[in-house]
C-alpha cells in the first residue's frame, strides 16, 4: 500500500486542478449533520453534494467513496472524546473515567456512531490523538503497551457495549411505542409463571429488587465503569514496581 492509498495521506488540495471549494472537514460535518437527522441510510454521495451545493463527481476529489466518508464522519466524532486540555490528567483512572464518559456522551448524541466505529480501523488524526491521550495516561505505572492496550481496549469495549444496549432499547420504545416498563408487564404472567416453579429464586429475586439502587441509565453505566477500574487498579503492579507483566489472579 502507497501512502496515496491512505485517505489520510492524501494531499486535500490536488498540485494540479481546480482549486478545492470545501474541505473534507465540511465533507465530514455534512454527513454528521445527515446520519444523525436521518441515519447512515440517508447518506449517499448525491446527497452529500446536494446538501454542500456542490457537483457529485466533485466529491471524489476530497474521498473515493462512501466508505472513506465514513472513515471521516467516525474521526470528526471521536475529536469530540478528548478534551481541549491534552495534558493527561495525573490520575489514571479519573483521566480514563473522564474519556469513557466523554466517548458515551458523543455516541448518544450521535447514535449512528458505536455500530459503525465496531469492527473498523480507526488511524485517523483524532483516533490517534485518543490513543496517544488514553496511553499517556496508564504511563509509568508499570505496565507494558500490550498491557496498556488492553486496559484501554477493556474500558472502550465496555462504553461501546453499554451504548449499543442504550440506543438497541430506544430503539425498541421507538418502533413499538411502549415504555420499557410496558414492554415488561407483556411478558409479566410468564416470568410469574416460572418464578412460580420455584426453579427461579433469583428471577423471583430480581422482580422485587431490582431498579431501587440504580434506576437511571447514568447510575448504571457509572457504578458498572467504577467496578471495571477498581479490578484494573486491583491487577497493576506494586508502586515502585515499573517492569514486566501483570500477574495473574
Amino acid at each position: 500500500m502507497t501512502g496515496h492509498d491512505n485517505l489520510w495521506m492524501r494531499p486535500e488540495r490536488p498540485a494540479r486542478g481546480p482549486r478545492p471549494s470545501f474541505s473534507r472537514a465540511a465533507l465530514a460535518e455534512a454527513a454528521i449533520r445527515i446520519a444523525d437527522a436521518e441515519g447512515l441510510e440517508a447518506i449517499s454521495m448525491r446527497r452529500l453534494a446536494a446538501d454542500l451545493g456542490a457537483g457529485t463527481m466533485s466529491l471524489y476529489r476530497y474521498v473515493t467513496g462512501k466508505d472513506e466518508v465514513f472513515d471521516l464522519m467516525i474521526d470528526t466524532a471521536v475529536g469530540e472524546y478528548l478534551p481541549e486540555d491534552r495534558r493527561p490528567p495525573d490520575d489514571w483512572a479519573e483521566g480514563l473515567r473522564l474519556l469513557a464518559w466523554q466517548a458515551r456522551r458523543t455516541m448518544l448524541r450521535h447514535p449512528w456512531l458505536a455500530p459503525l466505529a465496531a469492527g473498523r480501523p480507526q488511524a485517523g488524526p483524532n483516533s490517534a490523538r485518543l490513543t496517544e491521550s488514553a496511553l499517556g495516561m496508564l504511563d509509568g505505572i508499570g505496565l507494558s503497551v500490550d498491557e496498556m492496550l488492553t486496559l484501554v481496549g477493556a474500558v472502550f469495549a465496555y462504553v461501546h457495549g453499554y451504548i449499543q444496549s442504550e440506543l438497541a432499547e430506544a430503539e425498541a420504545m421507538r418502533r413499538l411505542g411502549l415504555t420499557l416498563a410496558q414492554r415488561l408487564a407483556r411478558h409479566l404472567s410468564y416470568i410469574q409463571s416460572l418464578i412460580a416453579t420455584g426453579n427461579y429464586p433469583m428471577l423471583e429475586r430480581m422482580t422485587k429488587e431490582a431498579g431501587r439502587e440504580y434506576t437511571a441509565a447514568d447510575d448504571r453505566f457509572a457504578y458498572g465503569l467504577d467496578r471495571l477500574l477498581d479490578g484494573i487498579a486491583a491487577g497493576l503492579p506494586p508502586r515502585g514496581e515499573t517492569e514486566g507483566p501483570v500477574s495473574p489472579r
